[in-house]
């Protein structure tokens, strides 16, 4: 199921970013969709259900890009998506979307914890750090806060970690003098 997301996905992103259109608007929209699907049962039933037409189903996609002003490339997405039957994998579809548009503009994703919440200038700043150590790549970052790390910040991109807490600096110190 993982390559038909990702297929869809790259699809997608191909035409957003081949024809110039705004690819955080669509995501965003697409995001939007997922959503709704996901706190309206009667929606993903009607959606998913393959007795009702695709004629009712285009018509419904119709009126809620209407209402919620989508894109005509983010309504046309969703149509293709649900005319072949793929609408229950919207979520995952719209997860890869992400990770596809953010390769291809180079930002990376960044998970921050830190002990206390950050002001703006802070994040900037810190933001700005780990960009020059990605690689000067874009940075889109996500902070949770553990007051049990003390201080400092813990930064995850990708499956690597880089630990500058101040839990962590002690583990180091001890686990040196132990080592000694």
């Amino acid at each position: 199921m993982a390559i038909v997301s990702i297929r869809y996905a790259r699809a997608f992103a191909d035409v957003l970013l081949q024809h110039g259109l705004d690819a955080a608007r669509c995501l965003n929209e697409v995001n939007e969709a997922r959503e709704m699907l996901r706190s309206s049962d009667g929606l993903r039933r009607v959606l998913e259900n393959p007795s009702i037409s695709l004629e009712q189903k285009s018509n419904l996609l119709a009126a809620l890009a209407q209402r919620a002003a989508w894109a005509p490339e983010t309504l046309h997405f969703l149509a293709v998506v649900t005319e072949h039957r793929r609408i229950s994998m919207l979520p995952e579809i719209a997860r890869r979307l992400q990770l596809e548009l953010d390769r291809r503009m180079g930002i990376t994703e960044a998970e921050i914890t830190v002990s206390r919440p950050l002001p703006p200038e802070e994040q900037h700043d810190l933001e700005l750090h780990i960009s020059r150590t990605a690689g000067g790549r874009g940075v889109r970052a996500t902070y949770r806060t553990d007051p049990a790390i003390l201080g400092g910040a813990i930064v995850r991109i990708g499956s690597t970690i880089y630990d500058g807490s101040v839990k962590g600096q002690l583990r180091k110190i001890r686990e040196s003098l132990s080592s000694a």
